[in-house]
């Protein structure tokens, strides 16, 4: 194919896109986005349309793709998951929201008059994909620190106790970083004697972080969990949106069909997937090691613990829940919260200690709130 240069203004426009991107990137600590990464050595790899076509563990007759890298990294959060050895299944998405939209699309398939539970603290996407799906839904209390009110819960399920139930629990909502219990919604479950249900956790974010703490929050599947998605562009840090989900296999043989022109089983929601995302991820899993994700927690929850404390140093009414790398203060003025793009709620605002964040950014973030408190003081 024959390409022709661009033209001096299209060129330009890329180079500024550049700067911006690159300026962006430096100054932001709301999001929960790592971008500690190298994948230069991946480079090579985008000259090639790679598209991991149907179900990563069925071959296609389309084969420039990475299945074997994504069957990897299936296997890889499996086991960190502690799913039964021979009942996991799971594929790389495009990000946490697919990955919770299939976890509801399974539980929908099992239990087609199921009422979907969550708490008000859910990520905005769950309402979105409900409707998608078209499933029906009840909202449950959100305790103070964003963690589901298993009592209300309980009531409402008893409610609706002829109904399946289906819970979408959160591994870190999206402002507090809550984690719902699972072991505490399985044994609500069964003190109704709940026959039919299933769990679905979103673990966007702390899905990954959780399996690294001690003491090990209750959010898989050995705690109940039927299916559980994550971010991987979140902790681990990807050029691109993506995630992974992970579900009990039995689940996924019951939504499984074959599709004759590409030669493999349709279980995916999008069919089409990128091949370069499982690259990054089984590149960014061999390079750190499980080592390597421990020493991301620990420099995370490090830097949340100082956050935290240079915060309450200039009068802040500064909190995170236990173990959390996301901090909570009163909102910021204006100006910090857009040069430094930190997400607030309902009069708060936080910081999100990702792997890359250093003390030193976080000393030039309490710098401009004292400053900008002070001008706003005269």
């Amino acid at each position: 194919m024959l390409y022709i240069s661009l033209e001096p203004r299209d060129a330009a426009m890329l180079t500024s896109l550049l700067e911006k991107v690159k300026d962006k990137t430096d100054h932001f600590l709301g999001y929960p986005v790592s971008k500690d990464f190298d994948y230069s050595e991946l480079m090579p790899f985008l000259q090639y349309p790679m598209n991991n076509l149907g179900d990563p563990f069925v071959d296609s007759t389309y084969a420039v793709d990475s299945r074997e890298m994504e069957k990897e990294v299936v296997a890889f959060f499996a086991s960190l998951f502690r799913a039964k050895q021979d009942d996991w299944w799971g594929y790389v998405t495009n990000g946490g929201s697919e990955g919770n939209l299939y976890g509801l699309y399974l539980a929908r398939e099992l239990h087609p008059k199921g009422m979907v539970y969550y708490s008000e603290s859910t990520h905005y996407s769950v309402q979105k994909n409900l409707h998608l799906l078209n499933m029906p839904n009840i909202v449950i209390r959100s305790q103070e620190n964003g963690e589901i009110d298993y009592e209300d819960l309980a009531h409402t399920i008893r409610m609706n106790r002829h109904m399946p139930v289906i819970i979408l629990a959160n591994a870190g909502t999206t402002m507090t970083e809550a984690k719902d219990d699972v072991g505490k919604i399985r044994q609500i479950l069964k003190d109704m004697a709940i026959q039919h249900h299933y769990i679905h956790v979103d673990g966007a974010l702390s899905g990954t972080i959780n399996a690294f703490l001690n003491p090990r929050p209750a959010f898989d599947f050995a705690d109940g969990a039927d299916s559980i998605a994550i971010s991987g562009h979140k902790f681990i840090g990807s050029p691109m949106p993506t995630g992974v989900v992970v579900a009990k296999k039995s689940h996924r043989d019951r939504i499984a069909r074959s599709v004759a022109y590409i030669g493999s089983v349709d279980t995916t929601i999008t069919g089409s997937r990128n091949g370069h995302s499982p690259l990054f991820l089984w590149y960014a899993i061999k390079k750190l090691g499980m080592e390597g994700f421990r020493k991301r927690v620990q420099h995370s929850l490090e830097v949340a613990a100082y956050t935290e404390q240079r915060l309450k140093e200039i009068g802040l009414d500064a909190w995170r829940n236990p173990n959390a790398i996301t901090v909570v203060f009163p909102e910021a003025p204006a100006c910090v919260r857009a040069k430094w793009q930190l997400a607030s709620e309902n009069g708060r605002s936080h910081v999100i200690c990702m792997p890359n964040v250093t003390k030193e950014q976080i000393d030039a973030l309490i710098e401009e709130i004292v400053a900008a408190e002070e001008v706003v003081a005269v």
